[in-house]
């Protein structure tokens, strides 16, 4: 080929993406719906993951559609998007029309990469199929039976917290706090003493770290197999870096084995899933769930251990970082711990945990304020004829809730920057939209480890709340600063805090 054929080419096929491009671009405005200019080539996805925060982007894209439309379109890359802002629309999705919004838009090759095949991933029936054999895991009985094993946890956090607050020393809180809560999902989802809190530099914590520590090209090749996820199989694509999926299965395979060789009994998780795998069904119960595969009972250990232990180590750095700016809320929560304490003859037991009102609220409110996910996913799996509208949601159309932007909304929570824990009294719940709080997501598909996630939350507060004082300091930063990096909401240069004993 000489430098001219070449050069025509070359131009010919430049020209030709470009119109192609151009014509993806069009999606909305051809059906009439309300749309953010896209830029070529990333939609309206330029700077997030390098220099813009979702939680930046989505609020903006919520403001400029909310009581004007009950949608409006986006592009992620070329692919239309519909972004829900009309709280009643978000509930069809969620709840009413549900079977039209089955699935989530995640990319999953279990091929390739046998964890992404995990009950948070899995589309339509197989993901129904495995809920009814998960969900009993996670039931208040069951929760309760992992009690001890959070307590004791929670035990080794205070004791590990006790030469810092005699020294009144400033920390980075959320490092220490992701150790706690690696070593009780480790320890109930794994059955491993990760000793994290004890060992900084222990594998259990530098694994996990991995999975949420992405470079500028991780986070635009999740992008890249969300949005072609065919191309991504075809291309033999992975969404779980090669070293976490390896210490993972390695570290399931030598456990299950031990314990079965051993006839091994722990009171946690992965006893559950192993009762399940082997019999098709938990211990004491005749209900019949179905075994599970080695592979499927890795999927979804990782997925809990990955999803439980950073969203919760997170949300309770924010919390603390809220008290420690408002001594008042802190004082009263401490009150109602030791209250509570003092019923139970200082036992952190599961009722006692339960009864903490006001912790609940603190927690509720500082997930209203920091919402870890953003946004929202769910891909519509057959068309939908939007109610009271002619248009027409096409099967196969990513839909992207704004959290954020729903959570900021001055008309559902006045004063929306303002940190208020009696937003959440069950009296001012009642008063609000059901859909007007979603950090868990809402309807079948609510996050399944809700549960669990609240205990671990409630027990490592309490301990903390019982013995220290939480402080900000010179060098906490206010406010905070949202790393770009991340695909959840953390902040930048970790959450520097000072702690005092009482």
């Amino acid at each position: 080929m000489d430098l001219s054929t070449f050069l025509v080419t070359v131009v010919t096929l430049f020209v030709a993406g470009y119109l192609y491009v151009k014509k993806k671009f069009q999606y909305w405005e051809e059906r009439g719906v309300p749309y953010v200019k896209p830029e070529f080539p990333y939609g309206n996805l330029k700077g997030i993951g390098t220099t813009t925060p979702a939680n930046e982007m989505f609020p903006k894209i919520y403001k400029q559609f909310k009581g004007k439309v009950l949608f409006g379109g986006m592009y992620f890359f070329t692919q239309p998007v519909v972004i829900a802002v009309d709280l009643e629309f978000i509930r069809n999705i969620f709840i009413r029309d549900f079977q039209y919004f089955t699935d989530r838009a995640l990319y999953m090759n279990e091929k390739d990469d046998p964890l992404s095949g995990n009950i948070f991933a899995l589309p339509g029936q197989r993901w129904k199929n495995l809920r009814i054999k998960f969900s009993p895991t996670f039931s208040s009985g069951k929760i309760k039976m992992m009690q001890e094993t959070i307590n004791a946890v929670a035990k080794e956090l205070q004791n590990y917290l006790e030469p810092i607050a005699q020294r009144s020393e400033v920390v980075e809180i959320k490092d220490i706090l992701a150790r706690f809560t690696t070593d009780v999902i480790g320890s109930c989802a794994f059955g491993v003493e990760c000793n994290s809190l004890k060992d900084p530099d222990a594998e259990f914590r530098r694994i996990g770290k991995r999975v949420f520590e992405y470079t500028k090209f991780e986070l635009l090749q999740i992008f890249f197999v969300t949005i072609f996820p065919n191309l991504g199989r075809i291309l033999r694509l992975k969404i779980n870096k090669v070293d976490v999926s390896e210490f993972f299965m390695r570290i399931l395979k030598e456990t299950t084995e031990y314990r079965e060789k051993n006839n091994i009994k722990r009171n946690d998780f992965l006893l559950l899933l192993m009762q399940i795998m082997k019999t098709g069904k938990l211990e004491g119960d005749d209900t019949e769930l179905g075994k599970l595969t080695f592979n499927e009972l890795a999927a979804q250990t990782f997925i809990f251990f990955g999803a439980g232990y950073e969203t919760s180590s997170t949300t309770m750095t924010f919390l603390l970082y809220e008290l420690a700016q408002h001594q008042d809320i802190q004082d009263r929560a401490r009150e109602e711990v030791n209250k509570v304490l003092a019923k139970y003859n200082g036992e952190f037991t599961y009722d006692a945990c339960m009864e903490m009102k006001y912790i609940d609220q603190i927690l509720n409110e500082t997930m209203r304020k920091y919402p870890i996910m953003e946004p929202l996913s769910r891909v519509c799996v057959k068309d939908y004829t939007v109610p009271g509208t002619k248009h027409v949601i096409e099967k196969g159309t990513a839909i992207a809730i704004p959290v954020h932007g729903i959570h900021y909304d001055p008309d559902i929570y006045p004063d929306p920057h303002k940190f208020d824990p009696d937003r959440f009294t069950e009296e001012n719940i009642k008063k609000r939209h059901p859909c007007a709080w979603l950090p868990f997501g809402e309807g079948p598909r609510i996050c399944l480890g809700l549960r669990f996630g609240m205990m671990q939350m409630r027990v490592g507060l309490a301990h903390i709340l019982s013995k220290y004082r939480v402080k900000t300091s010179s060098k906490t930063q206010i406010p905070y600063i949202a790393d770009p990096h991340t695909n959840i909401l953390t902040p930048k240069g970790g959450m520097w805090l000072k702690l005092e004993n009482l």
